[in-house]
């Protein structure tokens, strides 16, 4: 394949899913048409970007001009290896969505399967188009319909009130974050129309202080989209309500857009970053990791569990661009691109055991109709190709090696270590406070992930209808497969990954790591300060697990009994007594307590049904966005009052405001 084709095959896989999209009309009442031939031809489509994308990444950078556009302002796109990685990461992802929404999707999930399918691949197509957009038209069309399209997905099942809410919020977030990319694109733009393309932001004149203004309403702008605390209150409430291969969707590529926004006008379009911009970075990153992780430890509905993780992953990489921003402002450039690749390869790492864990629970939720952790437990038994291919997901996301998870952490852990080259004392002074938040995150989101599994797939059966529960189908198999098997791969290549995120690092910095290893040992920077070998690590666990079976079948081999478990002087016990997602999550709520809002609902000695009941509820809701909504309200109602309704008074407002325009010229 030749580089210079690169650009139109994406425009062509762009093209493709949105005739798909159309071409669920043709039938669209028929899931069998919808989920058995559109959703397999995206994902087939899916595997061709993930192609471009990864070609992208060695290829030089490629443009093209539609002649569509605004008048003066034809549309620009741009194939560089920035947008490159994150289309690999999109089409890697949504290979694996795509094929598990093949086998997921039946009669009565709410809107019609050939309009479902038509926003499904309207989503991908828009998510791409915002990775190849070249100028800030261009961009804010494919922003607006990625939010519109992500939005009818999430209210999917319109006709219950508490999922249209969940709707309302995503969308006044996403607008609200999309009004300051307008202001943020209007700052960086110089000279008439044809400064709204990026190749005129790159060379526009910026002042330090302005530069500071466009690249905070940036944060703003895209941290509403990725879910940074504390713009973060739509995403728990819109991916439980969203059905799980959009969850999927959602959080496996859809929050990765708004990162790769906030890299190409930081570091692209800015191109001179300020040190001290990554300082608010670093300390909202580690804050919303800390944030997200503890949330997730006390949730009892696994789909809020997911995305209060998503939360915390998201924080993650904000950290690690906070922490590239400030090496890279400090000249540091070799720092940089560590953290850099770091963030990088944590966030293909996340769409990979995100989207795979999501689909476990849409998998969950069909066949046991419940989302409570509390009434779930012993799914193993009977769901074992999501059981397994979930516990990769679960010790991938925990940060286990060899899996992709740990990979990620262990560098963006070595980039701190390296901050006391930061020629900034008062900046060294706080950072081993992050070093230490970052290490208190990965141990409690492995704490979360042994009780997101532990409870639902081992265990007992928690309700006698659990023992009914079904297996998936072949198609949600596959699906699941593809992402298990990234996690593996991910996790064991990670010297050849890291050289396809230099090609990144390469062209954002102008400086690659300075050196990998070899296939065997990662040295992201020297051997002499640290490696580490995957493959090792895999091999010595692979001996112990077989000698440690083969001994035990030589010792106990014929001499092993079956018996009833000891149950402690208490017979009689049931499914109902092992421990349970609040019981997990009950030390965390207690030491942590000032993070949560907790409301307990104790029974009165009288009741005859009494019901014992604990909620733990965001801080941020009522303490900070219901003032802030009361406010807008009592605004409102003082701008309304200027309304009479009589044409006497709007004439008498015409003339004040004539008058001020009067003296406003004079002067």
């Amino acid at each position: 394949m030749n580089a210079p084709d690169l650009l139109p095959i994406a425009l062509g896989v762009v093209a493709a899913w949105v005739c798909m999209g159309l071409a669920g009309f043709v039938a669209p009442r028929s899931t069998r048409w919808v989920a058995r031939v559109i959703f397999p031809l995206g994902a087939l489509g899916s595997l061709v970007m993930a192609g471009v994308g990864l070609l992208a990444l060695f290829a030089p950078p490629q443009s093209l001009v539609l002649p569509i556009g605004l008048p003066g302002l034809p549309m620009h796109l741009r194939l560089d290896a920035l947008s490159g990685f994150f289309l690999f990461l999109l089409g890697a992802a949504t290979v694996g969505i795509s094929t598990f929404a093949s086998g997921y999707f039946r009669e009565g999930e709410g809107t019609a399967p050939g309009l479902l399918g038509m926003q499904y691949h309207m989503f991908l197509a828009a998510m791409c188009m915002v990775m190849l957009a070249a100028d800030a038209y261009s961009f804010m069309l494919a922003w607006e319909v990625m939010a519109m399209a992500s939005y009818f997905l999430v209210i999917s099942q319109h006709r219950m009130a508490e999922i249209r809410s969940a709707g309302f919020v995503y969308l006044l977030l996403a607008h609200l974050g999309a009004i300051a990319l307008l202001l943020c694109f209007g700052v960086m733009m110089k000279g008439g129309i044809a400064g709204l393309t990026f190749e005129a932001m790159r060379h526009a004149p910026l002042s330090p202080a302005w530069a500071s203004v466009a690249f905070g309403l940036a944060v703003i702008g895209f941290g509403a989209k990725a879910g940074l605390v504390p713009l973060h209150i739509w995403l728990p409430e819109a991916h439980p309500a969203a059905p799980s291969p959009v969850s999927a969707l959602m959080s496996g590529v859809m929050l990765k857009t708004a990162l790769y926004g906030l890299l190409r006008v930081s570091f692209d379009l800015l191109h001179a970053p300020l040190w001290w911009w990554g300082v608010p970075l670093l300390a909202l990153g580690l804050f919303g990791a800390l944030f997200g992780v503890l949330f997730a430890a006390v949730q009892t509905d696994m789909k809020r569990l997911l995305a209060y993780s998503s939360i915390e992953n998201i924080g993650i990489a904000f950290a690690a661009l906070g922490l590239a921003l400030v090496f890279h402002g400090v000249g540091l450039a070799a720092f940089a691109a560590l953290a850099l690749a770091a963030m990088l390869y944590h966030l293909l790492n996340h769409a990979f055991f995100k989207s795979l864990l999501f689909l476990a629970t849409g998998s969950v939720l069909h066949a046991t109709k419940q989302r409570s952790l509390g009434k779930l437990g012993g799914l193993l038994r009977s769901m074992p190709w999501v059981g397994w291919t979930a516990l990769i997901g679960t010790l991938a996301i925990a940060g286990l090696p060899p899996l992709n998870g740990f990979v990620a952490e262990w560098l963006l852990l070595q980039s701190f270590l390296f901050t006391p080259q930061i020629p900034e004392p008062f900046f060294n002074l706080l950072i081993p406070l992050g070093a230490a938040m970052l290490v208190l995150t990965a141990a409690l989101a492995a704490y979360v992930m042994v009780k997101f599994y532990g409870v639902i797939f081992l265990g007992r059966a928690r309700e006698p209808q659990l023992e009914q529960a079904h297996d998936v189908g072949w198609l949600e198999r596959i699906g699941l497969l593809w992402l298990a098997a990234g996690c593996v791969l991910l996790g064991l290549i990670p010297t050849w990954v890291l050289q396809a995120i230099d090609r990144v690092n390469l062209m954002l910095l102008g400086k690659p790591l300075a050196q990998m290893g070899n296939w065997l040992w990662l040295a992201p920077l020297s051997p002499d300060r640290a490696s580490y070998s995957s493959m090792m690590i895999l091999l010595v666990g692979l001996l112990v697990v077989s000698l440690t079976g083969l001994l035990t079948h030589r010792v106990y081999a014929g001499r092993a009994r079956r018996a009833a478990p000891w149950d402690c002087g208490a017979p009689g016990l049931t499914g109902r007594m092992q421990d349970s997602a609040e019981g997990f999550g009950q030390p965390i709520r207690r030491v942590f307590s000032p993070f949560f809002l907790v409301r307990v609902e104790v029974p009165r000695p009288d009741d005859a049904a009494p019901r014992y009941r604990v909620s733990v509820d965001d801080r941020f809701w009522p303490q900070f966005y219901l003032p802030l909504a009361q406010a807008v309200l009592w605004l409102a109602r003082q701008v309304g009052k200027i309304q009479q309704g009589r044409i006497s008074v709007y004439l008498l407002y015409s003339f004040l405001t004539l008058l001020v325009l009067l003296m406003v010229v004079v002067r």
